[in-house]
């Protein structure tokens, strides 16, 4: 067994396995943990196939911004896990059937080659080779060229979620001070101070 060979199985077994305890685990924090490490094994089995830029997209994106983002939320809000759970057994027949769906999807795909292997091996190299050009600069020139526009469509698409987002969790608590620029620009000396002229003997 090559090196390469034992790398591909030890990340697809700890990939597989922390899926599982995505779903498995009772602490909501912790399947957000085993989560984090799904994607880090994701991207460990992407760069033995030479995709690095979809590895790096995982590191940067997935891990550094979706999973640590799910872990805040999960922690901070006050949510009751136990009481959520409760029904879930009242949608567990479509969930079953949505299941029987995907995985039969699955099963055709993944059985293609068994089926019309003639049409799995006809298919054209969507990219040069890797000698030839990085996977990196291939998918750069047709995300940054071809497809700039719908490239800044889903950034002003993820904006406006942002700022929805925000809007809609922000609470403003009372008995708390807060900075109003306009108003501490709006100042001037009568309002700014207060002259008090204090007796002999009446002062503290």
């Amino acid at each position: 067994m090559g090196l390469q060979a034992l790398f591909f199985y030890l990340f697809a077994f700890v990939a597989v396995a922390s899926a599982f305890m995505v779903i498995a685990a009772r602490n909501p924090v912790h399947s957000v943990l085993f989560l984090i490490l799904t994607f880090f094994n994701a991207a460990g089995l992407f760069l033995l196939t030479g995709a690095e830029f979809l590895a790096m997209i995982l590191l940067v994106v997935y891990i550094g911004a979706v999973a640590v983002l799910f872990l805040f939320v999960v922690m901070m809000l006050d949510v009751d896990f136990a009481e959520m759970k409760s029904g879930a057994l009242e949608y567990a027949p479509i969930g079953a059937l949505v299941g029987l769906i995907l995985a039969a999807e699955l099963i055709v795909v993944l059985g293609g080659n068994a089926f019309h292997p003639a049409v799995a091996g006809s298919g054209a190299s969507p990219i040069p080779a890797l000698t030839e050009r990085t996977n990196t600069e291939a998918l750069g020139d047709v995300l940054y060229t071809d497809f700039i526009f719908y490239f800044q469509i889903a950034g002003l698409v993820l904006l406006v979620a942002m700022i929805g987002a925000i809007v809609l969790t922000l609470r403003h608590r009372e008995n708390i001070k807060r900075q109003d620029i306009s108003r501490q620009v709006a100042r001037t000396p009568e309002t700014a101070i207060e002259v008090v002229k204090v007796k002999p003997g009446q002062g503290i």
